[in-house]
């Protein structure tokens, strides 16, 4: 109990520091807040994207083979086959980005100009992606068919949506600006320790009854507290002024802002472990901090950035928070399943936790 109470009076200490300190104020609470007002921008370019295409058969025919070769042979699709239940269920889980049905198609009805019609399934979330995707494939089935019959069209490409909520671009950036606000607070907030361990007021504690762990333990308390009020305000932003619907359970979204808050806090930690002065530190840390913002894809879509980047983007945890919390807050279609979001940020944050006790230096 009496721990308690220390941890409580550290708590609010730190949190009366923290209001007095008008540089942490902003970055850690009003930056992400301008960013919500003002950020619209959606950035592209890079190298031409690879996108998965399924393919259901209603029944094989020469010709249905034929189509499926065109487009197995274009390399920017990667063609999967497959019913068209289990290309569906791949659609709905982000494993497919456009499902085509082919019907039952032989050459009698070609000889005769038959016209048929090639269902095409696409998510609605992602609208500027898809009118892309359905203009190239129209164009493809056209040039087929001027191989084939030289002047008849023969296919009727009919587009159908899955979903009925038309996501924009602010739907896709919202939640990228609150992970970049966690990364912030995580990474920003370990200046306060070494400011303090800089000026001997860490090795002070030593000689006082103050527990040393304790006054770390108050640091993280508040660290995850500013993460729920950072929730809170963006939210409250995204949904009353610009209409974003929170689609997800509250209790899911909480345990990932927390997941994400601990990963980049403990991440500060074990930057922090590694530099002796608060500039190398600040230094540091901004080097880590900037490619990690503009190369997660918390603001622009993943399939935008050339192809030898991709692997730096995997590697990075923000990466991962922003693809959860898209899919948690507006249903966006994800780059990952949401299990494998939650273990890449949990083996960060583990990774992270080690490496700072190992190299931890209190003065």
């Amino acid at each position: 109990m009496n721990k308690l109470r220390i941890l409580y009076k550290m708590f609010g200490a730190n949190a009366k520091e923290f209001l007095r300190d008008k540089a942490s104020l902003f970055w850690m609470i009003a930056f992400p807040l301008i960013f919500t007002f003002i950020f619209g921008m959606v950035f592209s370019g890079g190298e031409e994207a690879v996108y998965s295409l399924g393919i259901a058969v209603e029944r094989q025919t020469p010709i249905s083979r034929e189509l499926v070769s065109q487009f197995e042979s274009i390399e920017s699709f990667n063609v999967s086959t497959g019913t068209l239940d289990k290309e569906l269920e791949e659609l709905e889980k982000g494993s497919r980005k456009i499902v085509l049905e082919i019907p039952d198609v032989t050459r009698e009805m070609v000889s005769q100009g038959e016209s048929s019609t090639v269902k095409l399934y696409y998510s609605q979330g992602e609208g500027e992606t898809n009118r892309a995707l359905i203009s190239a494939i129209k164009e493809i089935f056209s040039g087929i068919e001027r191989e084939v019959t030289g002047e008849s069209p023969l296919f009727q490409v009919a587009p159908e949506a899955l979903e009925t909520r038309n996501l924009t671009n602010f739907d896709y950036v919202m939640p990228g600006i609150l992970a970049m606000a966690l990364m912030q607070l995580g990474l920003f907030g370990v200046f306060q320790f070494m400011s303090l361990r800089e000026n001997k007021v860490i090795r002070g504690l030593a000689v006082t009854p103050l527990p040393r762990d304790t006054f770390f333990e108050s640091e993280v308390a508040l660290r995850l507290v500013i993460a729920v009020i950072q929730t809170f305000l963006i939210v409250l932003i995204g949904r009353t002024v610009f209409g974003v619907k929170i689609l997800g359970s509250i209790p899911t979204l909480i345990g990932l802002v927390v997941l994400g808050a601990v990963t980049f806090v403990s991440m500060g930690y074990m930057i922090a472990s590694f530099s002796r002065t608060l500039e190398g530190g600040r230094n540091l840390i901004q080097t880590v901090q900037f490619p990690m913002m503009f190369l997660s894809g918390i603001f622009f879509p993943i399939e935008f950035m050339p192809g030898y980047i991709r692997p730096i983007v995997k590697a990075i945890p923000l990466t991962y928070l922003g693809d959860a919390l898209r899919q948690v807050m507006v249903g966006y279609t994800p780059e990952y399943s949401l299990s494998t979001d939650v273990y890449v940020l949990a083996g960060w944050f583990i990774v992270s936790t080690l490496l700072a006790i190992r190299f931890w230096k209190w003065e």
